[in-house]
């Protein structure tokens, strides 16, 4: 083996610092799809099996607000009572679609464009569970771990926004829940936020709420930072009436929609991987037509999301590698019709942040990133196939999603980077490119440095403790959850929330010094 001698580069060869200040090596929405599962004519056979699907098999148990907007559009309401959507129509709609729109911040530095091939990857999930951080013991979540979570998600740069990812059980009512769900997304990150509501009441309930958030009545309207999670299909092929109701709601308010279909191959929806992303996408496009018949401007995002069953035993398995391939087929649809999407991943099937986890996470997410998807949901925490959560992973998969970022921005060929000049000033000088400028000039445009992955020596690694992952993940958790307390809602604003909503979060529980960490 040859090594290198070196010595410290001359004050001349570092060359003169740049003006303006280097670009990061990632950044939110950069340009996917080069990966493609489906070849052009395969894409067109699903698309013609999902215009079969809505034209003569439809949907049934259409609300019947919904089922008068859509017959008035052109639908067909069967004998057996199924909403049929006529080719001409869907097609129609897919042409006329918004294709891209900003997804905002409660902070408007958060905002992001959603559509165009660009790749954002955030939470998601409706975890019941949560790993406790004290005792390692998975238990019951609570609306204090919801926050806690949005906090930490609140300081990780490559989670782009906080869709709930776990269910408070400490909340009685339904209603109650997605109240309290709100404002503890709220107040937790200024980045975009979503909540799963459960009908048109809660969305109703929110409202005001948000309008007080965003500045004032009608306020929100403007620059609405909450997007609605809306399943609004029991599959197969049937709507689902409360969620119906809210999607209603949420377009007449407004809001973002994140239109779910979330088959699971082989019980809810076709065993074949094909089937299932072809039903799907019949699923949400008659989601995101009603949603266009509401109101043309909606911003509508096509979720599609089939799981995967291991067929032997009937349970999901969000970590397969079949889960993978229908996540980045789904995405790759979503670009066909050239709409604002979301595709699942990082759904490990672990319970522990562990080198199956690790895995998992790592093909399923380069998967559906390379294939264009617009927004990948519940890869940062998840873990138990959705089922648990804990807070190491978001920092672990924080790292892990930059890392797979850096993929997919690729590899620039440009004049300087085949840098020829660069390789000949080497060549017949130093014989190294260590004191070079362009390497100074490049290792923080180009390169990415991971916060928790280890690439000390084996014997540094041993002298400093030889820890794991997981455990040097803990170090930041504590610190970030200790000392960040968000304070982008004003206190006087706080306490009309608290005067008009019956809050469960204790207002000391949100405040720096109360000894939670």
């Amino acid at each position: 083996m040859t090594v290198i001698a070196t010595r410290a580069p001359s004050r001349r060869s570092r060359g003169k610092p740049d003006a303006a200040p280097a670009l990061p090596p990632i950044s939110p929405g950069m340009i996917g799809g080069r990966y493609r599962p489906l070849t052009s004519p395969e894409m067109e056979r699903i698309h013609q099996l999902v215009l079969t699907l809505l034209a003569d098999l439809g949907l049934s148990q259409v609300t019947a607000s919904l089922q008068a907007r859509a017959v008035a559009a052109g639908c067909e309401l069967d004998e057996a009572g199924r909403l049929r959507f006529p080719r001409a129509l869907v097609e129609d709609v897919i042409a006329r679609t918004r294709r891209k729109f900003t997804l905002h911040g409660v902070d408007p530095k958060h905002d992001i464009e959603i559509g165009g091939g660009r790749v954002h990857a955030g939470t998601g999930g409706a975890a019941p569970t949560i790993m406790d951080f004290h005792s390692g013991k998975y238990r019951e979540s609570t609306m204090a771990d919801l926050f806690d979570i949005a906090r930490l998600v609140d300081q990780l740069d490559n989670i782009h926004w906080y869709h709930r990812s776990v269910v408070a059980r400490d909340a009685k009512t339904i209603l109650d829940l997605d109240i309290n769900t709100t404002y503890a997304c709220l107040s937790g990150t200024s980045k975009s936020i979503a909540v799963s509501y459960t009908d048109s009441a809660s969305v109703k309930a929110v409202q005001p709420m948000l309008d007080a958030v965003a500045g004032g009545t009608g306020k929100f309207r403007e620059r609405p930072f909450c997007t609605a999670v809306c399943c609004h299909v029991v599959p197969p092929m049937r709507f689902a009436t409360e969620s119906c109701d809210a999607l209603e709601a949420a377009v007449e308010a407004g809001m973002p929609i994140l239109l779910v279909a979330a088959g699971q191959a082989g019980a809810t929806a076709p065993a074949a991987l094909a089937g299932a992303v072809a039903q799907s996408c019949a699923e949400v496009l008659a989601g995101l037509i009603l949603c266009n018949i509401i109101d043309p401007e909606c911003r509508g995002i096509f979720a599609t999301w089939p799981f995967v069953s291991d067929l032997r035993t009937g349970a999901m398995s969000g970590g397969s590698g079949e889960q993978a391939l229908l996540s980045a087929a789904c995405a790759q649809m979503a670009g066909f019709y050239d709409l604002p999407n979301s595709v699942p991943a990082g759904m490990t099937d672990s319970k522990l942040p562990d080198m199956q986890a690790g895995g998992e996470k790592g093909y399923t997410i380069s998967l559906a990133a390379h294939a264009g998807a617009s927004m990948i949901h519940e890869c940062a925490g998840m873990h138990g196939s959705l089922m648990g959560t804990n807070f190491e992973s978001y920092v672990l998969d924080n790292d892990l999603i930059g890392a797979i970022l850096r993929t997919v921005r690729g590899v620039e060929v440009s004049e300087d980077a085949l840098s020829f000049d660069v390789i000949r000033d080497v060549v017949l000088g130093e014989g190294h490119y260590l004191g070079h400028p362009q390497t100074f000039s490049r290792m923080k445009t180009d390169y990415l440095y991971p916060k928790i992955a280890d690439r000390r020596s084996v014997s540094a690694w041993e002298d400093a403790g030889a820890r794991d992952a997981r455990d040097v993940a803990r170090d930041t958790v504590r610190p970030l959850l200790a000392e960040h307390y968000p304070a982008h809602i004003p206190d006087a604003v706080d306490r009309q929330l608290r005067e008009n909503f019956k809050i469960i979060l204790p207002r000391e529980r949100m405040r720096a010094g109360n000894g939670s960490w």
